[in-house]
């Protein structure tokens, strides 16, 4: 019988936090700095990379192994993330209500962009009545993809 191996220990201190929290969101201590970033809506991998960055963090460094005012400093940076930003690379350009640039994190991203589709809709624009009749929005081909109910399949002609 072939021995087994024993999957190795990792040393964590006391100090190892498993959950962080920024940005009212909860980030799996396990993770490596880059992807744990990532778990924030709003957050993706080209703004992760950016924060730190700034930061000044190795991304290969676990989430729970960041001292608390790192965690406080990354915090901020995502916070303000469109001061340093290139315009670009922000969520939302030009604000319909505001006109401003601004970077959406969390529940208000999700609360935009609904607002955002009820506007399309009532406006009766292309794309709100696309997405009232739940169809393709940006252009895809509809005939043979997305299909769904009595449509699937295909039926021979008799």
């Amino acid at each position: 019988m072939p021995k087994e191996k024993a999957a190795p220990k990792q040393v964590e201190d006391e100090n190892f936090n498993f959950i962080v929290r920024i940005a009212n969101s909860d980030i799996d201590g396990q993770k490596r700095a880059v992807i744990g970033i990532q778990s924030i809506k709003g957050v993706g991998r080209r703004v992760s990379h950016i924060v730190i960055k700034k930061a000044n963090i190795d991304p290969a460094i676990k989430m729970g192994n960041l001292p608390d005012d790192k965690v406080k400093e990354l915090e901020k940076l995502i916070q303000t993330y469109v001061e340093y930003a290139p315009s670009w690379v922000i969520n939302r350009q030009m604000d319909y209500e505001t006109g401003a640039d601004m970077h959406l994190l969390g529940n208000d991203l999700e609360l935009i962009q609904k607002d955002d589709v009820n506007r399309m809709k009532m406006i009766r624009c292309y794309r709100g009545v696309r997405h009232e009749t739940r169809r393709k929005v940006r252009g895809q081909r509809t005939r043979s993809n997305g299909r769904k109910g009595l449509t699937m399949g295909v039926s021979k002609k008799k």
